[in-house]
């Protein structure tokens, strides 16, 4: 089955997002087919803020390094790593043995983002594109404009559209019964759950920065625990061993 074959409406694939080589390879041997990069994990775990254009060095590193695991990969490249639609497809091209990238519009020029699509497609035709648009993005968005932003990027080529950010199930609904690709929607815990996006017609479901979150407050929260002498002794953690044993699935 393909990377493209794994995102069915009504049965969508469960994306989780991973920051490094360790996360990634515990991710694939817990059964999951695919696996995304969180830009916001990579970038933080270099000192690098969000979105900056300034990890594309740390995100080209993590994916040769990933590219090896026995899972389909998808990697965050944020807007592209630069304003230029052909440089984006030089470095879309350099991601030899992915399966596909995230690119994000920042809610600017659907016209450009469309240039950025369709030159990534032309470069590197294997790759899947998940076009993303930031309408509903730590903003409040209209669905109008989201349906016309998607369905522009899937005429210059987009595989799938990300919208982050639907709150309302009516929306979601719209959008993946509106555009004539995947729609990837991002997972939240005060959203609906799995099943039901699933009957909303979701395609694809991402975890982005969340399971990068969770570990960090897993730990703090073990760190403060041993600091208030908790007793952790009943603590399953992974073992030494099993650990070290993860840099050998990506190579």
């Amino acid at each position: 089955m393909s990377f493209k074959d794994l995102h069915k409406p009504g049965d969508p694939l469960l994306l989780p997002n991973a920051w490094d080589v360790a996360s990634a390879a515990a991710l694939a041997a817990a059964g999951f087919p695919a696996i995304g990069t969180t830009s916001l994990g990579v970038a933080a775990a270099a000192g690098i803020p969000d979105a900056s254009g300034g990890a594309w060095p740390e995100t080209l590193a993590l994916a040769q390094r990933l590219a090896p695991l026995d899972v389909y990969v998808t990697v965050d490249m944020e807007h592209g790593f630069s304003d230029d639609p052909a440089e984006v497809a030089e470095y879309a091209a350099r991601l030899d043995g992915i399966a596909g990238v995230n690119l994000e519009d920042r809610h600017g020029d659907p016209a450009h983002h469309a240039k950025v699509i369709a030159a990534v497609k032309a470069r590197a035709p294997h790759l899947f594109v998940n076009a993303r648009t930031d309408t509903h993005w730590l903003r409040e968005g209209e669905i109008d404009d989201a349906l016309a932003r998607c369905r522009a990027y899937v005429e210059a080529g987009a595989d799938g559209v990300f919208v982050p950010g639907l709150k309302r199930e009516a929306d979601i609904a719209a959008l993946a019964g509106g555009v004539d690709a995947p729609l990837n929607v991002l997972y939240a815990p005060t959203g609906p759950r799995v099943a039901r996006l699933a009957e909303l017609g979701v395609a694809r479901v991402s975890t982005g920065s969340m399971l990068f979150r969770a570990a960090l407050l897993a730990a703090i929260t073990a760190a403060v625990s041993i600091r208030n002498d908790a007793d952790l002794s009943q603590l399953e953690l992974p073992s030494y061993e099993a650990v070290d044993g993860l840099s050998r699935s990506a190579k």
